[in-house]
């Protein structure tokens, strides 16, 4: 991987944040990081820097200062910008850390109440985590042009309302947790889905170990500040597993147990029984049972918790009717009841909205198989393959095109 694409997947999120906290202006954050981005496309492939995040930090402000002055230029006002508080390089001279941290306090900025409630997840997406608004959209099953619109409509919003970017008040948390909790899920759920750990928001997994840990020291009594902990350490811990040998992804029902990381599982535990001290179980405690209840399997001579996982997925219909959760459960039914009452549900499913949700297709694809309706299976399985899946599930797609092809 080229220096410059290695330095935006790992340190790009915390650049524009640092930026955005520093000048409190989220659009000079996003176009002084782009700037430096194109500067050193330029450069380095003949002056390669020592520290390349420290090199697109310090570029990207001093676009950020000059964009400021010229600004202020062009409005008649201070002939000079004055630096924003506190000196960055004071902080740099007394810190170890070579670009401040601030995703935690721009996510509640950007969480604010002045901000649509539709729009403070994707704001989060675009700004902190660095995720093209095609992937918001998709993630939030609108088109890209809504999504650029309700990008643009939240930025002039906090600008209009003059928010502050200071960390808020424990008594503002609450309103905006909900906002908070919705933005990680989603940038984790980029992350998760690339079961080798190789895209462009790889970085993801690791650093929300880092961000949920922050999270729960702030709200050590919010139930679903601690499910969602427990969840992410679930996840990781069964990431060792998630892949054969050829790079093809292991499905969760198939997957060893002797290869999770049980400290990680003993972690979840502790946060999941935390949570569970609070009171009854809500939609992200119920997910984190979810994960839980595989991380129960010690063998794969142990049956998989179908029926468990089945009930959990009730559970979860039962605070609202999600698209997302409809199908993860009809995995789950045609376990318990076998692939006709699983495909049936399926079918049931708003078609054109989930369109293009690539998970459909392929639980379709795999139930059809299974009914021996191998032509509309192997239609199904092309129909995923079509909407781009990371390259381990790409790879097991393939293959069980192939096997069903082969049956025939």
């Amino acid at each position: 991987m080229a220096p410059l694409d290695q330095t935006f997947r790992e340190t790009g999120g915390r650049i524009v944040a640092a930026l955005a906290a520093a000048f409190r202006d989220l659009d000079i954050a996003e176009e002084a990081f782009a700037d430096a981005c194109a500067k050193a496309a330029e450069v380095w492939p003949t002056a390669p820097p020592l520290d390349p995040a420290a090199w697109l930090y310090a570029a990207a402000r001093r676009r950020a200062l000059d964009m400021i002055r010229r600004r202020s230029v062009r409005h008649r006002l201070a002939p000079d910008a004055p630096e924003p508080e506190p000196s960055i390089e004071a902080q740099l001279a007394s810190d170890a850390r070579l670009i401040p941290d601030e995703r935690l306090r721009l996510i509640f900025v950007c969480c604010h109440p002045a901000v649509a409630p539709e729009a403070r997840a994707a704001l989060t997406l675009r700004l902190v985590c660095g995720l093209s608004a095609q992937e918001i959209a998709r993630a939030f099953l609108v088109s890209e042009p809504a999504m650029l619109q309700r990008l643009t409509r939240a930025k002039r919003k906090i600008a209009e309302a003059g928010v502050s970017f200071e960390v808020p008040g424990p008594e503002a948390w609450p309103e905006r947790l909900a906002a908070v909790l919705t933005t990680l899920e989603v940038a984790y759920a980029r992350a998760h889905e690339d079961a080798a750990g190789a895209g462009p928001h790889a970085g993801f997994a690791q650093e929300m170990l880092g961000l949920t840990t922050v999270l729960v020291e702030l709200l050590p009594r919010e139930q679903d500040a601690l499910a969602f902990a427990a969840l992410v350490r679930y996840a990781e811990a069964r990431r060792p597993a998630r892949l054969d040998p050829e790079g093809t992804m292991v499905p969760l029902d198939r997957q060893d147990p002797a290869k999770w990381r049980d400290d990680l599982i003993a972690e979840g535990e502790a946060l999941l029984r935390r949570a569970g001290s609070l009171g009854p179980p809500g939609p992200i405690p119920l997910r984190a049972a979810l994960h839980s209840a595989w991380c129960a399997r010690r063998t794969l001579d142990e049956p998989p918790p179908w029926p468990a996982i089945l009930s959990l997925y009730d559970a979860l219909l039962s605070f609202g009717d999600d698209p997302f959760v409809r199908v993860n459960r009809v995995v789950a039914l045609a376990e318990v009841c076998g692939p006709a009452a699983a495909l049936a549900e399926l079918e049931a499913l708003d078609a054109a909205r989930l369109a293009g949700f690539q998970p459909l297709h392929a639980v379709r694809a795999d139930l059809l198989a299974r009914l021996g309706r191998r032509e509309e299976a192997l239609e199904a399985y092309d129909q995923a393959l079509a909407l781009g899946p990371a390259e381990a599930e790409r790879r097991w797609l393939i293959r069980r095109r192939m096997e069903t092809a082969l049956e025939g």
